[in-house]
């Protein structure tokens, strides 16, 4: 490692004269950096841009098809014995009578109860699950209620044990519960012998017809009846039995029936529709945000012809005419009002008479008709088009910036080592200057001496 004192012979402050200098030198370097932190910033901007378009695309991907727009709406009469929810397969002005008969309900079965430190012999225990027997062996290091609750667990043969306590002297109760109600379940203790206690069987026939230890809670499917017709099945939640209809049954009432009237949510299609003009303000607002109005504002993509080809494509798909068999042929006869910044607004009561008296033609102008593209169709397919990951907008703008930036970085490096050149180069000039200028003082000050010995010889002769 060099060590180099500055300015000893000439008094300069060297060190900070070659800094000065190579500051200097790299303001290229500077301008270059700021040159990335632009094309950076303008990457952001355009991904902000991007994300806005697809906001905009998914917000309105309700209105680019007939029955996703023609959202539907289901009223009942009651909600103490059921609730119903719809979807767009639902058949509007349909209406049906709903009776629940029965819900669905896995078997339980309870044992008595145990003291905690009960053992219960050993053999086998079966428990039997629908067609299906599964022996379980018990030993004397194994034949505890915990035991016997872990080995029909790790059966998984449909049933799942648990135990309780009820802070009795007695206070552990053994708990099998089936997965669905197809699991009906026996348990045959008749294997075991031996052990303090007996634990007892489940739900088993004794062979004349009695049933030992029935189940707390058989398992049943659950039965409603939709119009007089008997419909069962194996959950309390149906989504087949009414096309489209969604029904959860919450409690019996055998011979009360619920209301269904299926119709069209207009309020729904209504915020779908504004939900347009949100999207589309949205992006607007964007824009206006970057370009230069009046001489003031703009951002960082203020000029940017991509950005104002957006802009006007959208605006001019807003205004064009869109053929159809229905009244309505503009956006604008839907009640969209364009503002002087460029955004919208609905006119609430123009939207609402539109749907109320002609949602068919309404329907025709956004989702289009065999043979007609409709407004919106078109404004996603554009939206879609401008967003592709692969093909859009930004991925272009990605490339192009990406390529700019290794270009600088290229150049930066190629400057920043011809700089480290330049600076080896003053540090050599400055020090060879020093030892110079030390040589010239060391004759100056020789030559001093000398002059100065010759005086005093010349007046010692004089005297």
């Amino acid at each position: 490692m060099t060590i180099q004192f500055s300015g000893l012979a000439t008094g300069l402050e060297t060190g900070s004269i070659i800094e000065q200098l190579m500051n200097v030198e790299r303001m290229p370097i500077a301008r270059l950096e700021a040159d990335k932190t632009w094309l950076s910033n303008r990457l952001s901007a355009f991904t902000e841009l991007d994300s806005k378009l697809k906001s905009f695309a998914d917000g309105i991907k309700d209105l680019n098809y007939r029955d996703t727009l023609l959202q539907r709406s289901v009223n009942q009469s009651s909600t103490e014995t059921l609730t119903a929810s719809v979807s767009r397969e639902a058949h509007t002005g349909a209406n049906y009578q709903v009776e629940v008969v029965a819900l669905a309900q896995v078997q339980k079965s309870v044992s008595s109860g145990f003291a905690e430190d009960a053992r219960f012999g050993t053999g086998s225990l079966t428990l039997t699950v629908g067609e299906n027997i599964h022996t379980i062996e018990l030993e004397e290091a194994t034949n505890s209620l915990q035991d016997i609750m872990a080995a029909i667990n790790t059966a998984d043969l449909g049933v799942t044990a648990a135990i309780i306590n009820d802070g009795t002297e007695a206070p552990l109760r053994l708990i099998l519960t089936g997965a669905d109600v197809a699991s009906t379940f026996s348990l045959d203790d008749s294997g075991l012998t031996g052990g303090t206690t007996s634990l007892g069987s489940f739900n088993l026939d004794d062979g004349t017809g009695t049933i030992i230890n029935p189940p707390i809670q058989a398992a049943s499917r659950a039965h409603i009846r939709v119009d007089t017709i008997d419909i069962y099945s194996d959950s309390n939640t149906l989504t087949e039995a009414i096309p489209g209809v969604t029904v959860d049954l919450l409690k019996v009432r055998e011979g009360e029936t619920t209301t269904l009237n299926i119709g069209l949510d207009k309020g729904s299609i209504k915020a779908t529709i504004e939900a347009f003009a949100k999207g589309y303000n949205e992006v607007m607002s964007f824009i206006s945000s970057q370009s230069v109005i009046d001489q003031k504002g703009g951002g960082i993509l203020g000029g940017d012809a991509s950005m104002n080809t957006i802009k006007r494509r959208l605006q001019n798909m807003l205004t064009q005419t869109t053929p159809n068999s229905g009244v309505f042929s503009t956006m604008s006869q839907l009640g969209f009002e364009t503002q002087r910044d460029g955004t919208l607004v609905v006119n609430d009561q123009t939207l609402s008479a539109a749907i109320d008296n002609n949602l068919d033609s309404v329907v025709s102008l956004l989702a289009g008709e065999e043979g007609a593209v409709g407004a919106a169709t078109q404004f996603k397919d554009y939206l879609f088009a401008m967003t592709n990951s692969g093909t859009g907008m930004l991925s272009g703008k990605k490339e192009s910036v990406d390529n700019n930036l290794k270009r600088i970085d290229t150049r930066i490096t190629s400057m920043e080592s011809r700089l480290e050149q330049r600076q080896k180069t003053l540090e050599s000039q400055f020090s060879a200057m020093e030892m110079l200028v030390s040589g010239l003082n060391a004759q100056s000050s020789y030559l001093t001496q000398q002059m100065d010995s010759l005086s005093n010889m010349m007046n010692y002769r004089r005297r």
